[in-house]
């Protein structure tokens, strides 16, 4: 299989490639992610104890309150940030979390990102260009 291509909108310019970490499951920033390490922290959640940092972050979207994009500022300013953001659902907690980290981050894809994109998968991101490209990690 070759590179999957999908087209978005830029949310926060720039580029960035790196392993995918996929959240099927929103996670709030307050008590889902702890800010000093970038680790998914809610027990309940597919992802615990993973971290987001050094990677291509994909989710649906942001869960719980505003503070959502405090803690990823704070994610950031700690080093344990995600390379890039990609998601479906633009809130304004969504968006600002993406901005406030300083990475690129697209929304809006004509192919959902959830049903191509799996942990492990190379992926691309040119925010400006509103182009992602994945490489799949193993064979379907």
């Amino acid at each position: 299989m070759g590179e999957i291509i999908l087209r978005g909108r830029k949310v926060a310019g720039g580029r960035a490639e790196g392993e995918a970490i996929v959240a099927r499951e929103n996670f709030s920033g307050f008590g889902g992610l702890d800010r000093e390490t970038g680790m998914i922290i809610d027990e309940r959640h597919p992802l615990y104890g993973r971290c987001i940092g050094g990677k291509i972050l994909v989710m649906n979207g942001a869960k719980g309150s505003s503070s959502f994009s405090t803690h990823f500022h704070h994610v950031r300013l700690n080093g344990a940030g995600p390379l890039a953001i990609l998601y479906n659902v633009a809130t304004s907690k969504m968006v600002m979390g993406a901005i406030v980290s300083h990475v690129p981050a697209m929304t809006g894809f004509d192919i959902d990102p959830l049903s191509v994109i799996e942990d492990g998968d190379l992926v691309r991101v040119d925010a400006d260009s509103g182009v992602v490209c994945v490489v799949k990690a193993r064979s379907s």
